[in-house]
């Protein structure tokens, strides 16, 4: 299926985009709006398509940017859902929380939602599509949230809001638990990483192909999106055997993935425009500081220096 059509959208390139910097972080210090605006000049040439995944300080200052500074992006707005139960099988430890807290969760997210809802109809020409929670649902998480509250809030922002509404998980949910959710979004949203799944390079666009059409096979006539796909550039070994990263690899899979993407017309968001250094452990070569096209400093990497600056 086209998603672009089925969408009514512009075909165009989509990537992720979290403007935290050195020394900055969700709940700490916020990007500036200076700091923002020079991140989107810097993508503006390349992508149409962004991806925010909050309804948090920086969320709403790339709305203001964009608006401010009559930027041409088009933003799929995300509520970041935490976590409402506890989920024992999270494989860092990290999934367990005291009841107060989860209470506390459960109360935020129903804020979160309807700032979601607030914004989407704040900004009406910028917002394409708002997604009510990011890998809430899979067995891994650490934000545990049940598919049935999943349901629940889709159905509100729905009722609040005039865009397409979807939720973004990784494409193994899709394929069972989260048939009820596929019931009432408007698209379906997968992840897909398979570096994350011991893949080589060579494997990687079959393997994706392979995830996609999984999902879309299963829902025939329901748009689906890829809302993140990429390939990191460092790992300590944690989840991701070293010799699999690197920015030639992340190079290669790139332009694999949005050539195929743009030939079969399916709206895809890379994972993602810059490093983020805040993530994950203390190590500097933790994976999960290194998905970015240009490093922390803006620096590009190979594929976006090869492929885009040096035609700018």
């Amino acid at each position: 299926m086209n998603t672009f059509a089925a969408l009514q959208l512009t075909p165009a390139k989509g990537i992720c985009y979290s403007g935290f910097r050195e020394g900055q972080m969700p709940g700490g210090i916020y990007p500036s709006y200076g700091e923002i605006k020079e991140d989107l000049l810097l993508l503006q040439s390349h992508w149409k398509y962004l991806r925010l995944y909050d309804v948090d300080l920086h969320g709403e200052m790339v709305l203001e940017v964009v608006s401010r500074e009559k930027m041409d992006f088009k933003i799929m707005l995300g509520a970041y859902i935490e976590a409402e139960m506890n989920n024992f099988g999270c494989p860092w430890g990290g999934g367990v929380y005291p009841e107060t807290q989860l209470e506390y969760n459960r109360r935020n997210n129903i804020n979160k939602i309807q700032k979601l809802i607030k914004l989407a109809n704040q900004y009406p020409e910028i917002i394409f599509s708002l997604s009510v929670g990011n890998e809430a649902c899979v067995d891994w998480t650490d934000h545990y949230v049940s598919v049935h509250h999943v349901v629940e809030y889709v159905q509100m922002v729905k009722e609040g809001a005039g865009q397409p509404v979807t939720f973004c998980e990784n494409y193994v949910p899709w394929l069972s638990k989260l048939k009820p959710l596929a019931v009432v979004v408007d698209f379906i949203s997968i992840h897909t990483y398979p570096v994350w799944e011991y893949k080589k390079i060579h494997e990687s666009l079959e393997y994706t192909k392979e995830n996609y059409y999984a999902v879309a096979d299963l829902y025939p006539g329901k748009p689906v999106v890829i809302t993140e796909a990429g390939w990191a550039t460092n790992s300590n070994g944690r989840g991701i055997a070293p010799e699999h990263v690197s920015e030639e690899n992340q190079k290669i899979y790139y332009e694999d993935l949005m050539s195929w993407a743009e030939a079969d017309h399916i709206l895809t968001f890379f994972f993602e425009a810059f490093d983020e250094s805040w993530k994950g452990s203390s190590e500097p070569l933790e994976p999960e500081k290194h998905w970015g096209l240009f490093h922390t400093n803006r620096t590009p990497k190979k594929v976006v220096e090869t492929s885009f600056i040096a035609n700018q």
